[in-house]
């Protein structure tokens, strides 16, 4: 008989609850800082804080006929609503919304309860007030705004101009160490390894400019966009400047002709920047592989750290690797939010609902890449003599500028010039020179001493013309 296999434990059914993915599992502590902007609890907070500032908003302007004009102690109290949610907050819209079955009900009923409790106030008689005029989407748009906007300028701009900093000043640090380059794979010309990282570090930046200047849009003008119900319960209110003024306190950029959903082009606009700002960077971290790989750079072991189960001298290069699959995945959220969210048939579907709930792992896979680099970054130091090595060993590399001053001598009237890239071609190509191969090959040009002079002291460590210079262009 078969054995028959013991019943396992379920997993699901296990306290506290085990995480399904990565993001709120292995990796928490990279990206718990997101939970705060990002996680579900964060979106009711921030529509709670919505709901707040509208009701605010109508008394302090006097909007609607017969509200009063709150104390200071009443809108403190109002505001500490949103201050002090939490756990149990969290979980008293849980229960609201088993009821409602609707996530913005559940929010308008929390907020009327907190209403109701301030007695000896004017708030018990607001109720109504609340989500006055408002669709579902008036909150959720505004809502979505500030938890992306907090995400972007306290946790993820930050943590990637960290990164840019820390690429920068590697670029400084080794400006002038030569190295060569390689083009297709194959040896090129000499470059400083400064300069290689000082490009990777100013088209990061870039970037990181065009994240940093985003507009992050809102809008509240009803079921469909039109005001409708607003001109009907109030018509003296000069509804779209109460919108505006309303979106613009909220720190936001007023959006004045929308469906029932701001069109959402502003996240598109922001997800493609962040990541084509992970593209740049998932370059990086496959130069930085390779470099590796090639001993242009070695890692500093970690004291403990095991490399390999059965390969007790690997040093793996785990944290540039980690980086380039959380950047694609990253990217591929990003990017299926920007196709999805500008769409939204006739005045709206719910696509956006659902789509943007992953606004959050987007954000996260991309801070944990930014974690894994500079983690790996901070644990290298390079091998210059190996780079020195590799250019002593590739002289053929000073065709280039041998045959440059050839061309140019030719151009001044100097006999003896013709076809200098097809004399330096078969003189180097396939072909391993010397020093002496090529100083022999220079002495027998016929070139103004002054020019044969400066090449034959030249070597592949020292052509490597402005490189050093370039740098300085990140302070720019």
């Amino acid at each position: 008989m078969p054995h028959a296999p013991a019943a396992r434990v379920r997993l699901a059914d296990v306290t506290p609850p085990l995480a399904l993915g990565p993001l709120d599992g292995r990796y928490r502590p990279a990206v718990a800082s997101l939970v705060d902007h990002l996680s579900e609890g964060a979106l009711n907070r921030e529509r709670v804080h919505v709901e707040v500032e509208w009701l605010i908003h109508l008394t302090d302007h006097q909007v609607v006929p017969g509200a009063p004009t709150l104390s200071d102690d009443e809108r403190a109290y109002l505001r500490a609503v949103v201050t002090d949610f939490g756990a149990a907050e969290i979980a008293e819209l849980a229960e609201i919304e088993r009821q409602t079955v609707h996530d913005v009900k559940a929010v308008e009923y929390f907020l009327k309860r907190r209403l109701a409790a301030a007695t000896g106030t004017a708030l018990p008689a607001l109720g109504e007030l609340v989500h006055f005029c408002c669709t579902s989407e008036d909150i959720n748009n505004l809502s979505y705004a500030l938890m992306v906007r907090g995400a972007v300028r306290e946790v993820w701009l930050p943590a990637a101009e960290a990164l840019v900093g820390q690429v920068a000043d590697l670029a400084r640090e080794h400006a002038e160490v030569p190295m060569l380059a390689l083009t297709h794979g194959q040896p090129a010309t000499p470059t400083t390894l400064g300069k290689e990282l000082a490009v990777l570090a100013h088209r990061l930046g870039r970037q990181l400019r065009r994240i940093a200047g985003a507009e992050y849009l809102g809008k509240l003008n009803g079921a469909t966009g039109t005001y409708g119900a607003h001109v009907i319960a109030v018509p003296g209110a000069d509804w779209p400047e109460v919108s505006r003024t309303f979106v613009e306190h909220l720190g936001l950029t007023w959006n004045p002709l929308t469906t029932q959903i701001e069109s959402h082009d502003w996240q598109a606009e922001l997800y493609a920047d962040i990541a084509r700002f992970n593209r740049v960077l998932h370059n990086l971290a496959t130069d930085v592989w390779t470099y590796i790989s090639r001993g242009v750079f070695v890692q500093i072991p970690v004291a403990g750290a095991t490399g390999s189960s059965t390969m007790p001298h690997k040093v793996n290069p785990i944290r540039f690797e980690n980086a380039e699959a959380n950047l694609e995945l990253s990217c591929a959220l990003l990017d299926t939010l920007s196709a999805t969210l500008v769409t939204s048939r006739l005045q709206r579907d719910l696509t956006d609902s659902t789509t943007q709930r992953n606004i959050g792992p987007a954000f996260g896979h991309s801070l944990l890449a930014l974690d894994n680099v500079r983690r790996g970054l901070a644990a290298l130091s390079v091998n210059t003599e190996l780079l020195a090595a590799e250019l002593d060993q590739n002289w053929e590399v000073l065709g280039e500028p041998v045959q440059s001053a050839m061309r140019a001598a030719a151009v001044a009237g100097v006999t003896g010039m013709e076809n200098p890239y097809e004399r330096l071609k078969e003189l180097t190509r396939g072909r391993r020179l010397t020093a002496d191969d090529m100083r022999e090959f220079i002495a027998g040009l016929g070139l103004p001493a002054d020019v044969a002079q400066r090449l034959s002291a030249l070597t592949p460590g020292t052509y490597t013309g402005l490189a050093a210079q370039l740098v300085g262009h990140l302070e720019d």
